[in-house]
């Protein structure tokens, strides 16, 4: 788990003793059960925009990228140094964007873009060696302290729910712009000519760079995508689950399996794959914290044998 549960950092804790013989007793269960409905979706979704890139990357560019969790490493590093030199996240993760775009263009051309037509043994090999030059990089340039973003000024108070429990706006607000970002990429893929040319080059590359598409520069602008989202992620999700070393290794083991359940390659898979992965551990750990931990790999398991090739083919 790579986001803490809301209650913490300071903010109203969301289990709260309370006399079972009270009249109040049914309004706060529900209360509390909308809270946790809250939070898996809030979870998935933002567990859906680094699996995005993944997929992305994955599905269609066919690259095991290893790596691809410390992007979202480092994509929290960069939201905790800008917005302690400006003051204001929002104005860090403007200016964090296009560098991140920079970072994976930089990256494919340098290094990804040889591996399309090698084994995936090399790929697995190559992306493991970056995830060790991210992390000493990452200890270099920043540390290994734990740091924490300051949730902005607009979005810090709460919603109450009952008289004793409250929902931070900021995990609304994730919420939200996950949603928006995922539908501004259905919009990309599927209603734009760039869409139409990633949807072709998926299934036939060979056909694609045949009819007069430039497949570089289109390789290099869907792993720039895949990054930036994956750093995005990471951004958004500082204020609420800290900046600390390998927390991209975290992240990595679960997008992989949001990609498997969604079916490789498959956005609208792995949207569904993560907000079902977002509710079934945030019930898991209230409902049945013993087996919190094995309950994502179930629900792969449950899904596999009911679907092998996942729930969605490619785009």
């Amino acid at each position: 788990m790579f986001i803490p549960r809301a209650g913490t950092r300071g903010q109203a804790p969301l289990l709260i003793p309370h006399n079972r013989d009270s009249e109040e007793t049914r309004p706060m269960d529900t209360a509390f059960f909308f809270i946790q409905l809250l939070n898996g979706l809030q979870y998935g979704l933002l567990l859906f925009l680094v699996a995005c890139g993944l997929t992305l990357i994955f599905g269609i560019m066919g690259i095991i990228n290893l790596a691809h969790g410390s992007f979202y490493m480092i994509g929290a590093y960069i939201a905790w140094s800008l917005a302690s030199m400006t003051g204001n996240l929002a104005l860090a993760i403007l200016l964090g964007i296009p560098l991140t775009v920079l970072l994976g263009m930089l990256l494919e051309w340098l290094l990804f873009r040889y591996l399309y037509a090698r084994d995936h043994l090399y790929q697995v090999l190559m992306t493991y060696g970056l995830i060790l030059v991210f992390e000493e990089l990452r200890s270099l340039v920043w540390g290994d302290d734990v740091h924490g973003v300051a949730v902005p000024a607009l979005l810090a108070g709460s919603i109450p729910l009952t008289d004793n429990l409250s929902y931070p706006i900021y995990r609304l607000a994730i919420s939200v712009i996950c949603l928006v970002l995922a539908g501004g990429l259905y919009w990309l893929i599927q209603k734009t000519r760039l869409g139409m040319m990633i949807r072709a080059g998926s299934t036939n590359r060979e056909m694609v760079q045949a009819l007069g598409i430039n497949i570089k520069l289109l390789y290099t602008l869907i792993f720039a995508l895949g990054v930036a989202l994956a750093a995005f992620a990471g951004m958004i999700a500082a204020p609420v689950s800290s900046v600390y070393p390998n927390m991209g290794a975290q992240v990595l083991i679960i997008c992989f399996v949001v990609v498997v359940i969604g079916g490789i390659g498959s956005v609208w898979g792995a949207l569904l794959a993560s907000v079902l992965i977002g509710l079934t551990d945030t019930f898991g750990k209230v409902l049945l914290p013993e087996y919190a931990g094995v309950s994502t790999y179930l629900l792969m398991a449950l899904v596999l044998l009911w679907r092998p090739e996942g729930l969605f083919k490619r785009i």
